[in-house]
């Protein structure tokens, strides 16, 4: 694959000034895509660094601290767009992240897999980031839409709505698949020459843990939840 320069890299943001204007005008908040823009950059240039360093080390507690660390940084994301940030409510979303995440983590790593190790960085690692990161985006819109609904009306009609909500964004992107889109981790296999067949397979595998990891992840949180409302 080409090396993409930093100026051509610099084009890329054109279309979010535009965003950015207009976000700004009309939600008065001039910075929050600027931080988190800025965020994005600074953090993927670390861990660029960092992953190089994780992938010659095959040490077992690295790994471990590396997805402890995920787990509570996207637990801690997820609170972070609720009106409850009490521990209580911190700990529920932790416990529903991590469930979800490592349930998925574990059957893709040991069965689908079958790697020779449990941790084998260089799968281990970029697996475990997408499945928190879909497992936080899915919560953080369940937990926020339950918030909303659960003032107007009953618990069961309010957790109706919200899982519901949470899930759109996974189904539409498994009816669009091949259809609207070559996703991410497919587009990648097959511009660095993996064979297409091989690309598919490795994404049907993606999509269907996304799909799961964020489903599970609103069942147990709306599980804990229903313990509290009944109490």
């Amino acid at each position: 694959m080409s090396t993409i320069s930093f100026f051509n890299l610099s084009l890329s943001f054109i279309p979010l000034l535009f965003v950015w204007y207009f976000y700004y005008k009309w939600t008065k908040d001039k910075s929050d895509i600027l931080v988190a823009s800025i965020r994005m950059i600074i953090q993927l240039i670390t861990i660029g660094y960092l992953l190089v360093f994780i992938f010659k080390s095959d040490d077992l507690k690295v790994g471990i601290f590396i997805v402890l660390f995920m787990i509570v940084v996207a637990s801690w994301i997820t609170l972070r767009n609720t009106n409850d940030k009490s521990f209580k409510h911190y700990f529920q979303i932790l416990l529903a992240v991590s469930t979800s995440g490592l349930v998925n983590l574990f059957l893709i790593i040991g069965f689908v897999l079958e790697l020779e190790k449990l941790y084998e960085p260089r799968y281990v690692i970029p697996l475990a980031g997408m499945v928190f990161a879909n497992t936080m985006n899915a919560l953080s819109l369940a937990v926020e839409r339950f918030e909303k609904e659960i003032e107007r009306t009953n618990f069961i009609e309010a957790r109706q709505i919200a899982f519901k909500a949470c899930m759109i964004p996974q189904i539409n992107s498994l009816l669009a698949v091949g259809l609207v889109a070559l996703p991410g981790m497919m587009t990648g296999q097959i511009l660095s020459g993996v064979d297409p067949l091989i690309a598919v397979r490795y994404q049907i595998m993606i999509m269907a843990m996304t799909l799961s990891s964020a489903g599970i992840s609103a069942v147990v949180y709306f599980l804990l939840k229903a313990k509290l409302f009944n109490r």
